[in-house]
């Protein structure tokens, strides 16, 4: 019973406060949709615990391990017979948590963020439905099931990102992300269609318990003789680039920041980004029995980890550098995986969700404390302004960067990211040092743009005349009070604050900074026994699904030194180079750019995957559906169609209307005349 609650509660929120938004109003359904989503994160830590606690029980015991929650029958046509039923194991348990915790603090968190705005009812209802489509996925025991809650996260992200649809940026960013998730949803049901087709059951554990029979098998694709656990893996892939932004599909991502940023915190850090990690350990069985998959999955992490750490330096937005920094740590998650190590690959997850939506929450509270300024270059200084939201983000940057002392202990980050790491360097695969390289070299990118936005933010003198958003704030106040104001701005004027006075955020939005707070600082000390150990590892993962590997974990405590403190050293090298460049001597980066401009162009214009993918695919695209519409459509269809018929009545018409002339003598003649020809007509018959 409690399983369905954790479940069905955001979804029965979702439509009580979608669907009676008019008669319950804003603040009824705000306590619905938070109060659900509190219920269902204190149901899911109890069963979080639970697992943890399952230690001292046999291995094989399965029925203390998962548990199978019937919901109804749902499908049978032919040999596809499945049910709607709720799988909840260790995997099951840790993404329970993750989502519930998140979404309940995004929820409060939005009370205060989205205090204003008119539509709150529908943005809470959506926020509700966004988390039941993603709790429908992460219990999922059959493919179909899962695809569904993949597609439902899809929709409610689109609605989410475009929430303010008045606003054509925030429009075009939604549909950006619903088409780019189109492209890899297309291989994820290619590959669902090719395990049916293949296993004759889209089951889950029968599909990983048949599939290393099929190991060595081939089927025709394409013209071509290929491996068929290497191509379903690969199209399953597909799916889980897209929706995870992988290199290639990444593009959605970024833009989607236009959406609110409790949205950013809750899709974009700690839940539907990670639908693809988590698809990826949930058939790592699967993904086993292809060593070219496994490649696959190692190459494009690494790269990804590479492409968005070193985009993210030069960005100015600041959801937008934390942005790229999910991007990046996605692919982190993606070559632990291809290397064997799903266990540190969700063990990263698991922390990653908490400094990340940390970081994304703190960074709408310096936007709500600057008049709704994201950019970074018009901050400064306000660590002594907004203090809770300073050393919020202060500890999310001390885990995302990894620091820590080897041997002591540290931050979330210290833990899951340099397991990853020395996995990598552990592992056995041909391309394991490939990640290992990127690995370290993206944890030193990751310290240096970590640092930038710290120092840009709080630190150094304010620049916040320069904005536009802090100039509109001191006019209308100026506006509302003439009484010395124009004096008072005259003279805050020359420290570069135009007479603006930034504040602290509300309770509703410093409440949720601090617990998650809690969760950057010790998540991955408390933690880290459990998902990356390999005995207690072993025990925690055994019949979750999740191929641990506890062979990989053991030898990954066993490198040597300098491979522990490569990701301390990257770390201390990034700091250090950030505070030479933008406390020290704040003129280095406009003369690194100048001196290095191409370089610096190519990594402001994102590799320049928006124009080559305008090029060669968007206008393509334009020009073939205005071919279709001008020619096909305007010129053959409407032509020939309607707008033909339309034509020959309305010639009719005119002919008919010439016809009619209003005199009795011509209206007699025409009436002989079509007498004559009847008498005619009938005369020829008889004969």
């Amino acid at each position: 019973m409690e399983i369905k609650l954790i479940v069905f509660l955001p979804l029965l929120a979702a439509l009580i406060a979608g669907l009676g938004q008019r008669y319950i109003g804003a603040k009824a359904a705000k306590i619905v949709t938070t109060g659900a989503l509190f219920a269902s994160c204190a149901l899911s830590w109890p069963l979080f615990v639970y697992f943890l606690s399952l230690g001292d029980l046999s291995l094989n015991d399965s029925a203390s391990r998962t548990m199978i929650v019937p919901v109804l029958d749902w499908v049978k046509s032919g040999d596809l017979v499945f049910n709607w039923e709720l799988r909840v194991d260790a995997l099951t348990a840790v993404m329970l948590v993750v989502v519930t915790t998140v979404s309940s603090l995004v929820h409060l968190y939005s009370w205060g963020y989205m205090d204003e705005d008119p539509d709150q009812p529908r943005f809470f209802a959506y926020l509700s439905l966004f988390t039941f489509a993603m709790l429908m996925l992460v219990t999922a025991n059959n493919l179909v099931q899962m695809f569904f809650g993949w597609e439902g996260v899809g929709l409610a992200s689109y609605l989410l990102i475009g929430f303010w649809y008045k606003k054509p940026s925030a429009n075009a960013a939604a549909i950006k992300a619903f088409v780019v998730n189109r492209v890899g949803d297309l291989g994820f049901m290619l590959g669902i269609f090719g395990l049916f087709w293949l296993f004759g059951t889209v089951s889950i554990p029968e599909i990983l318990t048949a599939a290393p029979d099929k190991v060595g098998s081939s089927v025709g694709f394409l013209g071509y003789r290929v491996d068929t656990m290497s191509l379903l893996c690969c199209l399953l892939f597909i799916g889980a680039m897209g929706k995870s932004a992988q290199l290639g599909l990444h593009t959605w991502l970024p833009d989607a920041m236009e959406g609110p940023t409790p949205v950013s915190a809750l899709i974009h850090a700690a839940t539907m980004v990670t639908a693809g990690v988590f698809m990826v350990c949930r058939l790592s069985p699967l993904f086993e029995t292809s060593q070219f998959a496994l490649n696959v999955v190692t190459i494009v992490g690494a790269t990804t980890a590479l492409f968005a750490a070193t985009v993210g330096l030069v960005q100015n937005d600041i959801k937008r550098v934390i942005a790229y920094s999910t991007c990046s740590q996605l692919g982190y998650m993606f070559f632990a995986a291809g290397t064997g190590a799903y266990g540190a690959a969700m063990f990263h997850l698991f922390t990653h969700a908490f400094f990340k939506a940390l970081l994304f929450l703190g960074a709408g509270s310096v936007i709500h404390a600057m008049h709704h300024e994201q950019d970074m270059r018009y901050y400064g200084g306000l660590r002594k302004h907004i203090p809770i939201t300073f050393w919020a983000m202060m500890a999310g940057t001390l885990a995302i960067t990894g620091v820590g002392i080897v041997g002591l202990g540290g931050f979330a980050g210290f833990y899951s990211k340099d397991a990853i790491i020395e996995a990598a360097f552990a592992a056995t695969g041909p391309w394991h040092m490939y990640a290992f390289a990127i690995g370290v070299f993206a944890a030193l990118l990751t310290s240096f743009y970590s640092w930038r936005l710290i120092f840009l933010t709080f630190f150094g003198k304010p620049r916040w005349e320069q904005s536009e958003h802090i100039q509109h704030a001191v006019h209308d106040a100026h506006g509302h009070d003439d009484h010395g104001h124009d004096a008072h701005g005259h003279h805050e004027s020359h420290d570069g604050t135009a007479g603006y006075h930034p504040h602290e955020s509300p309770w509703s939005m410093l409440v949720p900074l601090a617990v998650l707070t809690l969760g950057a600082v010790f998540a991955g000390f408390v933690f880290h026994n459990g998902f990356i150990e390999a005995e207690e590892g072993a025990t925690f993962w055994v019949n979750s699904t999740l191929a641990f590997n506890a062979h990989l974990m053991h030898e990954m405590h066993l490198v040597p030194m300098w491979v522990k403190l490569a990701s301390t050293v990257a770390m201390l090298v990034g700091l250090f180079t950030a505070w030479m460049m933008y406390i020290r001597s704040n003129d280095a980066p406009a003369r690194l750019a100048a001196n290095f401009q191409p370089l610096y162009k190519f990594l402001l214009n994102k590799w320049y995957f928006d124009e080559l993918y305008n090029l060669i695919f968007v206008r393509p695209a334009f020009w073939i559906g205005r071919q279709f519409w001008k020619i096909g459509d305007e010129g053959i269809i409407d032509r020939f169609g309607p707008n033909g018929s339309a034509w020959v009545v309305q010639q009719g018409s005119r002919f008919a209307v010439r016809m009619q002339s209003g005199y009795l003598y011509t209206y007699a003649l025409v009436m002989l005349l079509g007498l004559v020809a009847a008498i005619s007509w009938f005369m020829v018959q008889a004969r």
